[in-house]
């Protein structure tokens, strides 16, 4: 698989400050890839928070810094916003060289027509999270949020932090993953083969039937306790690495 041409998928990887085990395996993986590699998709989620790009600690520089040496390796790299990061904006762009994507985007990868995103909204039975969700991306209140000063935007992540962890520990593990529903009228949707998307940190490739067809749910894993990608070579081999 390493003589042959790949596409990347990776997601959740939560990167901060206190966890750089987690950013020493990004950027490891950065300097790793080379010119066999045809792209890389990030499907949200990238970091533990974002409050704007005028934010620019040392941390966030070193991830900013590996990911445009990876594009200037001729690597394109996708960025797709996640519930974390979704403040993540032009600068960024700008900075890393990284192409924004939106949720939901159907790409093809090699013979096959594949759906992305980031997955939060397959979890319709999280009703609490995606009635937050809806203000969260409303882009006035964005507006106001990215106008008030670094140090007050910094307390109001913390405690939202706070308040999704406190939520995410309470909820049933059905509530947190996608429904079928959910998963069938995406496909049903973009009339695609592969799904691929990560959020609910449950990696796994599911094999489906939709409509007298064999469909892929391809779920990535989380970067807390090991990074996790999928790895689609050009002879339309699927394959979830643990590293």
């Amino acid at each position: 698989m390493a003589d042959m041409r790949k596409t990347i998928f990776i997601s959740d990887l939560h990167l901060d400050e206190t966890h750089p085990e987690a950013a020493e395996k990004f950027i490891q993986m950065t300097r790793d890839l080379g010119s066999d590699t045809d792209a890389v998709y990030i499907l949200g989620d990238l970091f533990e928070v974002w409050i704007g790009d005028d934010e620019n600690t040392l941390f966030q520089q070193q991830i900013k810094q590996a990911l445009k040496s990876l594009v200037h390796k001729g690597v394109p790299v996708y960025f797709m916003h996640g519930n974390r990061d979704f403040l993540v904006g032009g600068r960024f762009l700008d900075e890393t060289g990284c192409r924004l994507l939106p949720d939901e985007t159907r790409i093809k990868v090699y013979q096959t027509d594949a759906l992305i995103m980031h997955g939060d909204t397959l979890c319709t039975k999280d009703i609490d999270y995606l009635k937050a969700r809806k203000v969260m991306r409303n882009l006035f209140l964005q507006k106001i949020f990215l106008l008030l000063p670094l140090v007050i935007r910094k307390k109001i992540a913390a405690a939202m932090r706070a308040k999704s962890r406190q939520h995410t520990a309470s909820a049933s593990s059905e509530v947190m993953d996608v429904t079928p529903d959910a998963v069938t009228e995406i496909f049903r949707k973009h009339k695609v083969s592969c799904l691929v998307h990560g959020h609910t940190h449950r990696p796994d490739i599911h094999v489906l039937e939709f409509e007298r067809a064999r469909v892929f749910r391809i779920v990535l894993g989380a970067w807390h306790e090991r990074g996790n990608m999928l790895v689609w070579d050009a002879a339309g081999n699927r394959q979830l690495v643990d590293f």
